[in-house]
């Protein structure tokens, strides 16, 4: 906590970023560390940076004020939230490299020490767990924990995976007594769906395969598919956490075409298999039991590459 509250005080310009094609945890871990900041250090700049945020998630405050495009600046000071390695705020990278001091903040355990400055402790369930960490929480303001809860929400799939601990529940409790509406966070950024994630959704499980004595579930959208139904990267992220809770199944594994030509892949187990080791032999990342990466070739050829890797662990 020390070099983090320091570093802060020293800084004058702020940057945030977090990864590509961000979470709940991401943006609310981001949101969060601004909202400290704006109200403990107001003759601070802070600029938060991120891919678009999805329309759920504008109710956190300061959701409108997000930077979607890399601007001319050099910053005292930038916290990268939720990365694990340089690729994965690729869009920000030049303003990460151009800063005078870096500072991560992560929860993933293939996090090998990026930055200046790295607090990443792989045993929390979220980023947002690691800043109630660092934040004093009689500092975490109504508007601050509305952030920091809902990316613990999302870490932990309500609190049900098993990331979840006694810490993550006691923080959750001191967030909810700073009056945020729970309920609301829940039902309205994880539960609820449009029309348009719904048929990703459908389209997704018609197109799924069984393999490994059906231990194993593969599915993809394809970038026409994609184009067809209207949805873009936010309205496919519920739907590996469907495929993971099918009967009999050990691992989930979902993608979809990225524009540089690559297949975003992402994986779940229940429990048998490490996906983290098999997402970073293919340059990505994540926790044991979640993990992604990018693979480039056909989706045939991608589940060819990954699909050995996870058997030999079943």
């Amino acid at each position: 906590m020390k070099d983090f509250i320091s570093q802060i005080e020293c800084a004058g310009t702020i940057g945030i970023t977090g990864h590509i094609h961000p979470d709940g945890d991401c943006i609310g871990s981001c949101l969060g560390l601004k909202q400290f900041i704006a109200e403990q250090y107001p003759d601070k700049q802070v600029d938060v940076y991120l891919e678009s945020v999805g329309e759920e998630f504008l109710f956190l405050n300061e959701a409108g004020s997000v930077l979607t495009e890399p601007q001319d600046r050099a910053y005292d000071l930038f916290f990268v939230l939720d990365c694990s390695s340089e690729d994965r705020f690729e869009p920000f990278q030049d303003l990460v490299k151009k800063a005078g001091t870096v500072f991560c903040i992560d929860h993933h355990i293939s996090n090998q020490g990026l930055g200046d400055f790295c607090t990443a402790d792989p045993e929390a369930s979220a980023t947002c767990e690691v800043l109630c960490d660092l934040i004093p929480m009689d500092k975490i303001s109504k508007a601050c924990a509305e952030c920091l809860y809902t990316g613990i929400v999302h870490d932990t799939g309500v609190f049900k995976h098993s990331n979840t601990t006694k810490k993550t529940m006691i923080y959750a409790g001191e967030l909810l007594e700073k009056g945020i509406p729970h309920s609301k966070i829940i039902d309205e950024t994880f539960f609820q769906k449009t029309y348009v994630q719904n048929l990703a959704l459908g389209r997704a499980l018609l197109n799924s395969r069984l393999f490994c004595d059906r231990q194993i579930i593969c599915s993809f959208l394809s970038q026409d598919e994609m184009r067809q139904l209207g949805a873009g990267p936010a309205d496919v992220n519920g739907i590996i956490d469907q495929l993971r809770i099918t009967k009999g199944v050990e691992t989930a594994v979902f993608m979809y075409t990225l524009d540089n030509g690559g297949n975003k892949v992402s994986m779940r187990s229940n429990g048998k298999v490490n996906v983290a080791v098999i997402a970073q032999e293919f340059g990505g990342g994540g926790h044991i039991l979640a993990a992604g990466c990018t693979v480039y070739g056909s989706f045939e050829e991608t589940m060819e590459a990954l699909l050995p890797k996870i058997e030999e662990q079943l």
